[in-house]
């Protein structure tokens, strides 16, 4: 596995440190105030539609695509450049890199299981220099969240269209998305044989946002709740065509794809404990002596040493995984490993740092406090932490995925 960086990466991580510390931070210090969503047309999206950003990020997945059936697969870095973008946008606000123009979690599935005209024609519209475009992604229902084998939207199809009618909740960009990779089943009964994923366009009549969700923390992005109701789509949207879903295909695709961006989501988790670090080792930097030897310094002094350790190790996992899924080799157990363990460990070294700075971390204002609200729900989305212990162990005894 290959640690170093090329130089393109490291051009890309120097243009998101820019537009992190001139934008992003800011923005998303507005917008945990204001309690609200950064809106659609506000001018950072489309001054990165300018300067390509959410054609860049399209074209991840389709350089992967182009790279799928290439004996050669050192040259393959979706995924690692996935990771290393979430780790880094993360770093200056999660919430506003959620926000940003592109495909977002509708493009791993799109790039797995999409055709060619699919392919072409929602992620043609990424190239667009004049407007931003997002792309979203809904699986979790009211009564489905981690246990996604149960969600009950139904497809029924009428000819040569597939009617859809259910609910989904906590959809990012919803309410500006273009288009919405939308599961459904053929029927709850078959379980995950009867799931189908739909190429759902705005505007398709039936299709409405009910709800932005207020969370704690996390604001600048939309969380979106939506209903489906006698919304009718197209045969050519259903994503793959009818062959993609033969046996449990459709099941398997919705598990690659959350394989394919566990590790981004757990290198956000990494970010945002990088965040919080760097804010809190400053401020020990300007405030203590810790050359003297005072108890309390030292409990400072090792609280630090073991947040740079979460770090560093959470690092080592999401790039693991990141490197399997590039080289075409099954990473299941290193996804969900990096998933349960990254979260997880920021919120501990968030929760540390709030320790070292004492009395001020706590106050609503403070930066650090923001962080602390942020970093939870990166436990929860794209599988919980507890659904990602049960994962490991099924493939450590090798339980039947149904155990």
């Amino acid at each position: 596995m290959d640690l170093t960086l090329s130089q393109e990466d490291k051009e890309l991580i120097r243009n998101i440190r820019f537009l992190g510390e001139k934008f992003m931070r800011p923005l998303g210090i507005e917008y945990d105030a204001k309690g609200e969503p950064v809106p659609p047309d506000h001018p950072f999206f489309k001054m990165l539609a300018q300067i390509g950003y959410q054609e860049r990020v399209a074209g991840m997945g389709r350089e992967m695509d182009d790279l799928k059936n290439e004996k050669d697969k050192k040259e393959r870095t979706s995924a690692r450049r996935a990771v290393l973008i979430g780790e880094e946008t993360s770093y200056w606000d999660r919430g506003v890199a959620v926000a940003l123009p592109g495909p977002g979690l509708a493009g791993p599935p799109l790039m797995l299981i999409g055709t060619p005209e699919q392919k072409e024609k929602y992620l043609s519209i990424f190239r667009d220099r004049e407007n931003p475009h997002w792309g979203a992604f809904a699986m979790t229902e009211p009564g489905a969240g981690s246990d996604v084998a149960r969600i009950k939207t139904r497809c029924v199809k009428k000819g040569d269209r597939w009617i859809l009618n259910g609910e989904k909740a906590f959809c990012s960009n919803a309410d500006r998305a273009d288009f919405i990779i939308v599961w459904a089943t053929v029927d709850p009964k078959l379980g995950r044989a009867g799931h189908r994923a739909f190429i759902v366009e705005k505007g398709t009549p039936g299709f409405k946002v009910t709800k932005i969700e207020k969370k704690m923390g996390l604001s600048a992005y939309a969380s979106c709740s939506l209903t489906l109701e006698d919304c009718e789509v197209p045969e050519e949207n259903l994503l793959g065509g009818e062959k993609a879903y033969e046996g449990k295909e459709g099941f398997k695709t919705a598990m690659k794809s959350f394989n394919a961006t566990r590790p981004t989501i757990a290198a956000m988790a990494i970010g945002i404990a990088r965040a919080a670090y760097d804010y809190t080792r400053n401020f020990v930097k300007e405030n203590y002596m810790l050359s003297r030897p005072i108890p309390r310094y030292h409990k400072i002094k090792e609280a630090m040493a073991r947040v740079r350790r979460y770090i560093e190790v959470g690092k080592l996992l999401c790039w693991k995984a990141a490197w399997k899924a590039d080289m075409g080799i099954v990473n299941i157990v290193e996804a969900s490993q990096a998933k349960a363990f990254c979260p997880f460990v920021a919120q501990e070294a968030v929760s540390l740092c709030l320790d070292v700075l004492g009395d001020a971390g706590v106050q609503n204002d403070h930066y650090v406090e923001k962080l602390y609200r942020d970093v939870k729900a990166l436990d929860i989305v794209e599988g919980t932490g507890q659904i990602q212990r049960i994962i490991i162990a099924r493939r450590l005894f090798d339980f039947p995925s149904e155990e």
